[in-house]
């Protein structure tokens, strides 16, 4: 028997995000651009790890710069076979949760999407809770509901949306308990 906590991963977390303040729509706005994206794609990780080391994992920057929450969210690697952790920030949809793989509108796919592809099966963890999902292929049309859903408190996903435009396929997930 599956708990409602199980079903709903969202509410079972208590993932969301919130509008944010005037610095952090900023913060948000100016990731979304094409230099944004770029300085941001190559420094956050390393930013919030520190951060994460600083707070004892109980904050990130992406929550103290933009606001956003951050999911912890365990692949596969699809080469090595080691786990590897990614800090992505999520989706809330349909009671569950989604990724969107815009990787800041850069030209490459971000490997924990290749993993998910690889092996649907991944760890996400969120203020210290850990939950075993299935990451399915969103369709078309889940991919523009997330996208839509995703804009609204972060504007940048559509601006890295048409960044990316054709150059590639932006992979989302939608994600189950396992």
């Amino acid at each position: 028997m599956t708990s409602e906590a199980d079903s709903d991963l969202a509410t079972g977390l208590g993932y969301s995000h919130a509008t944010g303040n005037p610095v952090h729509r900023a913060v948000r706005w100016g990731a979304g651009t094409r230099a944004g994206g770029w300085v941001f794609s190559r420094v956050l990780r390393h930013l919030d790890d520190a951060v994460g080391r600083l707070t004892g994992g109980r904050n990130s920057a992406p929550a103290l710069l933009a606001g956003l929450e951050v999911l912890d969210v365990t692949t596969t690697g699809r080469r090595s076979g080691q786990r590897r952790t990614s800090h992505l920030i999520a989706t809330p949809y349909d009671g569950t949760l989604a990724l969107l793989g815009t990787n800041f509108g850069q030209a490459s796919t971000p490997a924990w999407a290749l993993n998910l592809e690889a092996d649907p099966r991944a760890t996400i963890t969120y203020r210290g809770v850990s939950r075993e999902v299935v990451a399915q292929p969103a369709t078309p049309a889940e991919a523009d509901e997330v996208f839509a859903l995703a804009a609204r408190f972060y504007p940048g996903y559509d601006r890295y949306r048409q960044r990316v435009g054709e150059r590639r396929r932006i992979r989302v997930f939608v994600l189950q308990p396992a």
